[in-house]
Order: C-alpha cells, then sequence, then structure tokens
C-alpha cells in the first residue's frame, strides 16, 4: 500500500457528463490505498482459505425477483461479447450479455480461465463479495471523494491524471479501447480486455491502474449528480461521503435496487461510446450486479506512522 497524504482538490466537472457536475472543493485526510486492483492471485487467497462462493456463482432465490425469467435465475455474470460488425450503439444489450457460469475463475463463461491471468484484476465481483473481501483483508474501501483525490495524483485542472493529452508523447497510460466501440479493437495499446496490473506507468501517488483497466467500486452511494456540499464561510467540506441509500437490499425491490458509485474507466471506454477515462467520470452500478470489466481496491484509513 501507498500513502495518499490527503488534501483539498475540486471533485467532479462541468465540463463532461452531467452526472460529474456540478464541480466543487472539497477536503479528504491522509489514508493508504493499494497500489493495484485486487488480482485474481489474491482473490483466489481468499477463497481459499474462507470458502467464499461469490454472488454470482449462486442461483438467484425466484421468490425475491417475481416475474423473473427463468434463464435470469441462473448464476450467471453480465459479460462483454464483441460484436462482428458495427451495430446501434444505443443498445448496449448487443455487446452485454448475460452468461449462465461467467464467474471470477471464468470470466467470459464457460471453458474460460484465468489460468494465466493471475495478476489481472478480478473481476464478476458484486457488492457483497467485494465486502467479504474488504473484511477478511482488515481493509475497506475509498468513498468516492478518496478515489478521485488518489486518481488524481496531485494534479490539478487536467482532463486526464496525467495530464491534457489522453495519449502523451511517452505512450499510452492506461489501458483503453482504441477503435470503433464495440467491433473494432485495434489494441494499439498492445492489450485485448484486461491486462496485467501495473502494465503502465503509475502516477504520482506510485498508483497503477487507476485509470482503464477495470472500473472500480467505491463506498458511496450514487446520485444522478453530485450533492454539493454549501461551505460554511470558514470551511470546505471534509471527507464527503455520497448518497442516502440503505444498506439493507431487499430484491423484491427490483426496480430500486440500489446503486453504488464505480470509479476510473475500462478497457472498454472508448473515445466514439465512452469517454470516462478520467478522475471526475463515475457511474452507477447496482450492488446485486457483477461485469467483466468491474474490479476493485482497497484502502486503509489512519496516520502516515
Amino acid at each position: 500500500m501507498v500513502w495518499i497524504p490527503g488534501g483539498t482538490f475540486v471533485m467532479g466537472s462541468d465540463n463532461h457528463y452531467a452526472e460529474e457536475a456540478p464541480a466543487h472543493r472539497v477536503k479528504v485526510d491522509g489514508f493508504w490505498m493499494e497500489r493495484y486492483p485486487v488480482t485474481n492471485r489474491q482473490f483466489a487467497k481468499f477463497v481459499q482459505e474462507t470458502g467464499y462462493v461469490t454472488y454470482c456463482e449462486t442461483d438467484p432465490e425466484p421468490a425475491l425477483y417475481p416475474g423473473a425469467l427463468p434463464e435470469m435465475l441462473k448464476a450467471a455474470s453480465v459479460v462483454f461479447v464483441q460484436p462482428q460488425g458495427p451495430v446501434d450503439l444505443r443498445n448496449p444489450h448487443l455487446w452485454w450479455h448475460f452468461i449462465s457460469g461467467a464467474n471470477w475463475r471464468n470470466p467470459q463463461g464457460p471453458g474460460s480461465s484465468i489460468e494465466n491471468k493471475m495478476d489481472h484484476p478480478v473481476v464478476h465481483v458484486a457488492w457483497a463479495d467485494v465486502q467479504a473481501y474488504c473484511a477478511w483483508a482488515g481493509k475497506s474501501l475509498a468513498t468516492e471523494a478518496e478515489w478521485e483525490f488518489a486518481a488524481r495524483g496531485g494534479n490539478e485542472g487536467t482532463e486526464y491524471a496525467w495530464g491534457s493529452e489522453l495519449i502523451p508523447e511517452t505512450g499510452h497510460r492506461a489501458n483503453i479501447w482504441q477503435g470503433e466501440f464495440p467491433w473494432q479493437n485495434l489494441a494499439s495499446d498492445g492489450h485485448v480486455g484486461t491486462s496485467p496490473v501495473a502494465s503502465y506507468p503509475e502516477n504520482e501517488y506510485g498508483l497503477y491502474d487507476m485509470i482503464g483497466n477495470v472500473w472500480e467500486w467505491t463506498s458511496d452511494w450514487y446520485t444522478p449528480k453530485h450533492t454539493e456540499d454549501k461551505p460554511k464561510a470558514c470551511c470546505i467540506p471534509k471527507n464527503p461521503r455520497g448518497g442516502q441509500e440503505a444498506e439493507s437490499f431487499d430484491p423484491r425491490q427490483a426496480l430500486k435496487i440500489p446503486r453504488k458509485v464505480m470509479k476510473g474507466g475500462s478497457h472498454l471506454c472508448a473515445p466514439n461510446y465512452c469517454r470516462r477515462y478520467r478522475p471526475s467520470a463515475r457511474m452507477a452500478q447496482p450492488i446485486d450486479t457483477s461485469t467483466s470489466h468491474l474490479g476493485f481496491r482497497c484502502i486503509v484509513r489512519g496516520t502516515s506512522d
């Protein structure tokens, strides 16, 4: 883990997607953060020591999802499947598929494996899985403010975590999509799909893969816009936490499934579709859903000693 010194910064953006607004100044205390997203190797150790079974490896209870189609009531997870040609970008179901048997061990579904991907970020982890891992490790998840502060690496006012150019002269800085999403993957950054952690340069705090590769869970509940705390005359909001959702989850409220904030973008973010390879970018993630491009990393709050 590396020490993130904390400080004051402008969180969010008024110049990109609506959910990133309003930009507002906040302050966060220092904390320790893992250099990399949690890898398959680390998650395998957790599972081996605890016997834990992930959310998507268990069949949903039909009574909790009234009206659900039978094919949706199976142990399954959401997987990106690349189309063979151009498709309607308004319909994500053309590339996202709910695949029975897809899980952290079999990220593309039955027949796939992580045998040669032990240093890749673990994926197909739902909110309950992340909580269980953090409890086992004696760690926590970052709030959205903590995560964004760490991702910026001390850079203020730049569009990207590393500066003003998406691809600087020094080369690619993150695992993102090159080509026309979702059907043309040029892979000019050297990777199709997830990449081993630390395949790209670290930021100024010594953190790897804060942008691209996989989205990362945060502890904050999602709201359509930032809930801007109005600062008092003397101070700036400190250690803000987003959202007001209850921690309890009742699947019978299927249309009201609580959502957490995920940050950082992934290897599927592309200039023609999802320009969320920026520190201020954010998206909502239902807590009962796991995907092939979402992982996490842990923090520990405390002192630098």
